[in-house]
C-alpha cells in the first residue's frame, strides 16, 4: 500500500522514508520543469507512492525523462497527466516498470507512444498465443490467417518493426508481472507468456526470412521446434532461444530434399539473423540451434528421416534429456509434431540405456564443477541449490517413471512436479517446498534479468541492487539482509531436496528394469518372476495385485516400488516369503503417512527391507509385531545396539508411570522384543554381527531383568502388606546370559540371593525373597501380548529339589560343604545382574574361591570334569542327531569349545587373572597369552565357537523357530542351508559351501578339545 505522507514532513524525510538514496538529486528532479508541466503538484502526488517502486531513484529519474519525451505532444501530455494524477492501476503500472527495469524505462522515453499501452489495464499475460502470434506478423505487414506468412515491410524496417512490436507486448506482460499481488504464483505465466511471444518472435522473422528469398521458399517445410525453456513454455525476461530446425520439401512440389535443405537452411540463418543481429533497434535474444543432432558441428536444418536416424544410432542420454522439453512454436506446426511425435519413443526408451540415470547424475556434477568459483554463491540458474537442480531432479525422475506413466510426461518443470507428485513419484510437502523454492528462484532470476534486460543468472553483490531486488520481490521491509537470508535458507532447501530425491537408489533400479518389468503387467510379471526365481509366480502375481490395484495414492507409490523390490526380494533366499511379508506389512502401514514416503525417499530402507524380509522369517515377524520399526532401515545408527544406561533409564521412565504389575510386564518384554527385532535387523543387514549381537541381546535382558525384579518386589510387598523389603535381592545371571553370550533363542539362566536386613524374621525373609523370584519368573515367562522370557534357575544348588532362592548364608554354608565341581564350572560365568550392588559384591567374593581354586584342580577333579563331560555328550545329544552336526553339544561344537575355556579357567585362573571372566572367548584369548594354549589351537577353538554360534542364531533367524531342538541342528536340507548360508552374509547358492566350513571348523575344533580338554 501507498504511504500516506506525514503532514508537515519534509520534502527530504519523505523522499528517504519513500527509499530514495539520492535525496539532493530527486529534489532536483521533482522541480524539473518537464514534470511539473506534467504534474504541478508532483512532489504531494509523486513522493508516497514512490515507496511501492523496486527502485525510487531509478523512477524519477525515468519519469523526468519521460516528461521532457511527450513535451510538445498535447495527446500523450495529456495521457501522462491523467496516468500519474489519479492514484489506481495504471499509474502503478508505470511507476512500477520505471522502477524495475531501466531498458524498457529508456523504450519509453524513445517511443513514448508505448504509455497508452501502460494506461490500458488489459492483463499482459493469458492472452491467447494466436492473438500474440498475430499482433507481430500484422507489425511487418504479413497476414496471420497465412499458414506460411510471408513480410511485407521487409530488410531492416521488417527487423525493427518486429521488435517494436515485440516490446510493445513486453512491456504489458511486465506491467502486469510488476502490480499483481502475488507475483511468486503469478511465475508460470509469466513466464508462458514470455515463452509465447518468443514464439510469436520466430514466427515473423520467419516471415521476414520468408521474404528474402525470390520464391518465399515455395515448395519447403520448415518447422521450428522450441527447446528448453521456450519448449516447456517457462521462459526468462532475457534468454536464448533454443531451437531445432526440421526441413521437408512439400509433398508434390517437385523440390528435391537438397534444394529444400539449402532453402531451409537459408530461412533458418535469416530467422536468426532477425532476432539477434545488430538494427535500428536493440536485438531480441540469441537464436541457439546447438541442440540439434552433433550441436555446432551438424547441418543447421535436417530433415525428419535424418533426424531418426540420428536419434537411433548417436545420440547422447543428455539429448534425449533435452528432447522432454521439444515442442513446436513456428514454422509448419504439422512437421513440428510430426518431429516431437517421432522423437516421444526415444526420450522414454532412454532410461533403458545402460548407465543412464548415473550418466545424468554425471553431468550434473560436470555442470556444477564448471561454474568459475567466485560466481558458485551468487548463481541462482547452475550452482548448488539453483534452478538446475530442480530441473535436472524433476527431468529424471520423469525420465525414469515417464515410460509407463503419461501424466508425467509434460515440459513444464512445475506442471511435471505437480503430476510428479500427484501420482506419488514425490511427496506432496516435497513437491511443494520444491515448487516454493523454485518459484521464488525464477521470480529473482526474472527480476534481475529485466532491470536492463540482460541475460545474467548472477545475484547482484553491490547493497544498492540488492536493496532494488529485494524491493521488487516484495521484501522492502526485509531489505538487502532478509533476502540474502531466503536466498540462502531456499538453496539450502533446494540441495537437501535434490539429493534426496535425484540420488534415490531406486532411480537406477528402476532405469535398468525392462518396460514390461517397470509397468508390472501380470504376464510379463509372472514369467520374469518365474524366472528370477520365485517359487510360485501365480502366488507372487495375486500379492503384487493386491497392493498396487486402485487409483489411490498407495497403490500409486506401491507400483513404483515393486517392479524394484521384485528383484530386491529374489536377490534374497526366499523371495516368496519376502513378497508376503512385505504385503502383510504393507497392509498394516499402507496408510500411514510415513511408510511407504520412506521406502520411496530413503536412500537404504527399501532395499534393506527387501533383503531383511527375503532372508530372515523372524525379522519379518518382528517388523509385523511393531512395523513402526521399519523407520529404523533408513539409518544405521537406529539398527545401532543401545546401551546399558539409555535402556535403563528408559526401564526407570516406564515403571514410574506403570503402576499395576501386569502393564509393567507389558512393558518390560515390549522393550525386550523390540531390542531383539533391532538387533535381528542389524544382524541380518550386517550393520551388526558375532558377539556385538549378543551382547546387545544380553543387555536387553538384563535390564528387563532389573526391572522386573523391582516390580517383583513391588508387587510382593503389596500382597504381603509390607512397606518395605525384610530382606535385600540379587539377581545373578549363569550361563550365556551370565557371559553375555546369549542368542535370540537364550533362556535366562539365573540365582536367586537375598539378604535379610537387620532384625528381619529369617523365615519371613525367605519367605518373601521365594515369592519375589516366583513372581518375577511369572511377570516374565508367562503367556501374553508380548514374547516371554524364560527365567531358569535350575543352576541352583540342589538344582529344581532346592528352593527357588537362598539367602546368601545359606549359600555360603552351601558352597562351604556340599559344591560339587560342576557347581564350581557353573559359577564361572555368574555375574550380578540385578538387585542390591552391595550384596553383589559379596556373592561375588564368595563363589571366587570356587570358581578360581587356589592352585587349581587336583587329578581326581579334572577326571570328574571329564567324565562329566563324557556323560552329556553321550546322554544329551538327541537320539538320533549326528554328533557332527549339533551346533551345542555335537563334537566340535559350543559345548565342547566352552567346556575346553572353562576347564582351562578352573585351573589356572587363580594365577593368570586374565582367566577371571565370564566371557568364553576372553578366557580363551588368556589362556593364550598366559601360553597355555597355542594360536593355532585358540584360533580353531574361536572359529568353531563363533560360527556355531551364529548358525544357532541363523536358524532362529530364517526360520522364525526359537526353539532349542531347533536352533541347535544343522539342517540337511539344502533350502535350509542356502538360507542359513545367505543369513550370515554367504553369496547365494552357498548351501554346501557353508556346510563344509561348518563341519571342517567343527573337525579342527574338536582335535584341539581332545588333546587340551581330554588330555
Amino acid at each position: 500500500m501507498t504511504e500516506r505522507p506525514e503532514r508537515g514532513a519534509s520534502l527530504a524525510a519523505r523522499l528517504t522514508r519513500a527509499g530514495v538514496d539520492d535525496v539532493p538529486r530527486a529534489e532536483r528532479l521533482l522541480a524539473d520543469d518537464a514534470l511539473l508541466e506534467v504534474l504541478p503538484d508532483v512532489a504531494e502526488t509523486l513522493v508516497g507512492p514512490l515507496a511501492d517502486v523496486a527502485d525510487p531513484d531509478a523512477a524519477l529519474l525515468a519519469l523526468a525523462k519521460l516528461a521532457g519525451a511527450v513535451r510538445g505532444d498535447a495527446e500523450l501530455t495529456a495521457l501522462l497527466t491523467d496516468i500519474l494524477t489519479h492514484d489506481d492501476e495504471p499509474r502503478q503500472r508505470l511507476l512500477a516498470v520505471l522502477g524495475a527495469s531501466v531498458a524498457l524505462a529508456d523504450m519509453l522515453g524513445a517511443h513514448p507512444g508505448n504509455l497508452r499501452l501502460v494506461a490500458d489495464t488489459t492483463p499482459g499475460t493469458g492472452v491467447p498465443a494466436a492473438e500474440v502470434r498475430a499482433e507481430l506478423l500484422q507489425a511487418v505487414g504479413a497476414d496471420p490467417t497465412d499458414d506460411e506468412p510471408v513480410a511485407t515491410v521487409v530488410g531492416t524496417d521488417g527487423i525493427d518493426a518486429m521488435r517494436r512490436a515485440y516490446r510493445s507486448r513486453l512491456l504489458r506482460i511486465t506491467a502486469t508481472d510488476l502490480t499483481v499481488s502475488d507475483p511468486l504464483n503469478r511465475m508460470p505465466g509469466v513466464a508462458a507468456a514470455l515463452a509465447d511471444l518468443a514464439a510469436a518472435a520466430l514466427e515473423t522473422a520467419l516471415a521476414l526470412a520468408r521474404a528474402d528469398l525470390p520464391d518465399h521458399g515455395a515448395g519447403v517445410r520448415l518447422a521450428v521446434i522450441g527447446m528448453g525453456k521456450a519448449g516447456g513454455r517457462e521462459l526468462n525476461y532475457v534468454s536464448d532461444v533454443d531451437v531445432i530446425y526440421v526441413c521437408e520439401p512439400a509433398q508434390g512440389s517437385g523440390v528435391s530434399e537438397a534444394d529444400a535443405l539449402a532453402a531451409g537452411t537459408r530461412l533458418a540463418s535469416g530467422l536468426a539473423r532477425a532476432c539477434s543481429t545488430p538494427a535500428g533497434e536493440p536485438a531480441l535474444w540469441p537464436v541457439d540451434a546447438a541442440l540439434r543432432p552433433e550441436g555446432k558441428d551438424g547441418p543447421l536444418v535436417r530433415t525428419l528421416a535424418s533426424h531418426r536416424a540420428y536419434y537411433e544410432r548417436w545420440a547422447k542420454t543428455w539429448e534425449f534429456q533435452a528432447l522432454l522439453k521439444a515442442r513446436p512454436l513456428a514454422g509448419d506446426l504439422a512437421l513440428g509434431r510430426a518431429y516431437v511425435e517421432m522423437t516421444q519413443p526415444f526420450v522414454w526408451s532412454a532410461v533403458q540405456r545402460e548407465h543412464f540415470v548415473e550418466d545424468s547424475q554425471a553431468m550434473r556434477r560436470r555442470v556444477e564443477g564448471n561454474i568459475p568459483p567466485a560466481e558458485a554463491d551468487r548463481q541462482l540458474k547452475l550452482g548448488v541449490g539453483g534452478l538446475r537442480d530442480v530441473e535436472f531432479t524433476v527431468q529424471l525422475l520423469q525420465l525414469v517413471h515417464g515410460r509407463s506413466d503419461e501424466a508425467i510426461r509434460s515440459g513444464s518443470t512445475l506442471t511435471a512436479l505437480a503430476a510428479l507428485a500427484a501420482d506419488g513419484y514425490v511427496g506432496r510437502d516435497h513437491a511443494a517446498r520444491l515448487a516454493v523454492c523454485y518459484r521464488f528462484l525464477r521470480l529473482l532470476e526474472h527480476r534481475i534479468q529485466l532491470h536492463r534486460l540482460q541475460r545474467t543468472h548472477l545475484l547482484p553483490t553491490s547493497d544498492a541492487d540488492l536493496r532494488r531486488l529485494a524491493r521488487s520481490v516484495g521484501m522492502r521491509a526485509e531489505g538487502a539482509e532478509g533476502l540474502l537470508d531466503r536466498w540462502r535458507h531456499v538453496r539450502r532447501d533446494v540441495r537437501h531436496l535434490h539429493e534426496e530425491l535425484f540420488y534415490r537408489p531406486l532411480l537406477p533400479a528402476t532405469a535398468r528394469l525392462s518396460a514390461e518389468e517397470a509397468s508390472l503387467a501380470p504376464e510379463a510379471a509372472r514369467a520374469r518372476l518365474a524366472a528370477i526365481g520365485y517359487t510360485d509366480p501365480a502366488g507372487a502375481t495375486r500379492h503384487i495385485a493386491a497392493l498396487t490395484e486402485g487409483v489411490s495414492r498407495r497403490a500409486s507409490i506401491q507400483r513404483q516400488l515393486l517392479p524394484v523390490m521384485l528383484g530386491w526380494f529374489a536377490e534374497g533366499p526366499d523371495p516368496d516369503g519376502g513378497l508376503l511379508a512385505f504385503r502383510r506389512l504393507s497392509e498394516q502401514l499402507g496408510t500411514t503417512h510415513w511408510y511407504l514416503k520412506l521406502l520411496r525417499d530413503s536412500g537404504t530402507a527399501a532395499q534393506r527391507l527387501a533383503h531383511a524380509l527375503s532372508t530372515s522369517r523372524y525379522v519379518a515377524d518382528a517388523l509385523t509385531r511393531s512395523p513402526e520399526s521399519v523407520t529404523w532401515l533408513a539409518e544405521d545408527n537406529e539398527l545401532e545396539p543401545r546401551g546399558r544406561e539409555r535402556l535403563a533409564a528408559e526401564v526407570d521412565a516406564g515403571l514410574t508411570r506403570a503402576y499395576e504389575p501386569g502393564p509393567a510386564a507389558t512393558f518390560l518384554r515390549g522393550l525386550r522384543r523390540r531390542e531383539l527385532a533391532r538387533t535381528a535387523v542389524a544382524d541380518v543387514l550386517g550393520v551388526v554381527t558375532g558377539t556385538r549381537a549378543a551382547q546387545s541381546v544380553t543387555v536387553a535382558a538384563d535390564v528387563v531383568l532389573a526391572g522386573a525384579l523391582r516390580v517383583a518386589e513391588a508387587e510382593t510387598r503389596q500382597a504381603r502388606g509390607l512397606t518395605e523389603n525384610p530382606t535385600r535381592m540379587l539377581v545373578v545371571a549363569m550361563g550365556r546370559l551370565g557371559g553375555r553370550e546369549m542368542g535370540y533363542a537364550s533362556d535366562a539362566d539365573v540365582l536367586f540371593v537375598h539378604d535379610p536386613v537387620p532384625g528381619a524374621d529369617s523365615r519371613v525373609a525367605q519367605e518373601f525373597a521365594v515369592a519375589v523370584a516366583a513372581a518375577l519368573r511369572q511377570l516374565l515367562g508367562a503367556l501374553g501380548p508380548e514374547p516371554a522370557l524364560a527365567v531358569d534357575a535350575d543352576l541352583r544348588p540342589e538344582g529344581r529339589n532346592g528352593p527357588l532362592a537362598r539367602s546368601f548364608d545359606a549359600y555360603a554354608e552351601y558352597y562351604g560343604r556340599w559344591s560339587s565341581p560342576w557347581e564350581s564350572q557353573a559359577l564361572l560365568r555368574a555375574r550380578p545382574v540385578a538387585g542390591d550392588a552391595e550384596l553383589g559384591e559379596r556373592f561375588v567374593a564368595l563363589i571366587d574361591p570356587l570358581r578360581y581354586p587356589a592352585g587349581g584342580l587336583d587329578a581326581a577333579t579334572v577326571r570328574e570334569v571329564r567324565r562329566i563331560k563324557a556323560r552329556v555328550e553321550a546322554e544329551r545329544l538327541p537320539r538320533g542327531q549326528d554328533p557332527a552336526r549339533h551346533l551345542k553339544l555335537g563334537r566340535g561344537g559350543i559345548a565342547d569349545v566352552e567346556w575346553t575355556a572353562q576347564l582351562l579357567q578352573l585351573q589356572h585362573a587363580h594365577e593368570v587373572p586374565g582367566l577371571r571372566t565370564t566371557s568364553t572367548l576372553d578366557a580363551l584369548t588368556a589362556a593364550c597369552e598366559a601360553g597355555l594354549l597355542e594360536p593355532d589351537d585358540l584360533t580353531a577353538l574361536v572359529q568353531a565357537w563363533e560360527l556355531a554360534s551364529r548358525l544357532r542364531d541363523a536358524n532362529v533367524l530364517w526360520t522364525g523357530r526359537a526353539e532349542a531342538a531347533h536352533a541347535d541342528a544343522l539342517p540337511h536340507v539344502h533350502q535350509a542351508l542356502a538360507g542359513l548360508a545367505r543369513v550370515i552374509g554367504y553369496p547365494p547358492a552357498s548351501g554346501g559351501e557353508l556346510e563344509e566350513a561348518y563341519l571342517r571348523t567343527a573337525r579342527r575344533a574338536r582335535a584341539v578339545v581332545e588333546r587340551v580338554f581330554y588330555g
